[in-house]
């Protein structure tokens, strides 16, 4: 055994990987470029419009792709906490059960658009079980009338309607414990 792997043997740390890296990211509600974050998102879309201030004198790269980007509301991302241990996956599809209040106006809308038809309003980004919080989350993109915490909504899991509610992100802070 190399003097390396010796020492972090003799301090208990462990081996990790992708899955590990991929999951405290999740909980932790940061996005990841090539799932949440890509060439047609926009920062506003993905609750990192904070950090862009198109107002601000001077330019920086990217301003006007910004600027002349897709609609900014055209979808958010949210956080889902799903029932059940199946975790939702990359892909799968977000859909509008019930919702009360405004969201149920925005379910009417939606379905009114789409002429009665059960079409999916956003799609998952990224999902897995959290150990941390001993159940499913996910980080999905969905239509912004749908996206008040509370909002019941549905992801296909592998041909199974599985309930998920609309949570704000992180899952986890360890801020919040403090």
């Amino acid at each position: 055994m190399g003097g390396a792997r010796r020492g972090r043997h003799a301090l208990g740390l462990l081996n990790t990987g992708l899955a590990c890296r991929d999951t405290l990211r999740l909980e932790a509600g940061m996005p990841l470029y090539g799932h949440e974050l890509g060439l047609h998102t926009l920062p506003v879309q993905a609750g990192l419009g904070k950090v862009v201030a198109l107002g601000k004198e001077g330019d920086f790269r990217g301003a006007r792709a910004v600027e002349k980007g897709p609609d900014p509301v055209a979808r958010v991302l949210v956080g889902l906490v799903t029932e059940g241990r199946r975790a939702p996956r990359a892909d799968y599809p977000v859909y509008a059960e019930e919702a009360a209040g405004d969201s149920a106006a925005a379910l009417e809308a939606v379905m009114e658009a789409t002429e009665g038809a059960v079409a999916p309003v956003g799609i998952i980004t990224s999902g897995a079980l959290s150990p941390t919080l001993g159940h499913p989350v996910a980080m999905a993109y969905v239509d912004p009338s749908l996206a008040a915490p509370g909002t019941r909504l549905a992801v296909d899991v592998r041909g199974t309607r599985v309930p998920a509610t609309v949570v704000t992100l992180p899952f986890y802070s360890r801020k919040a414990l403090a």
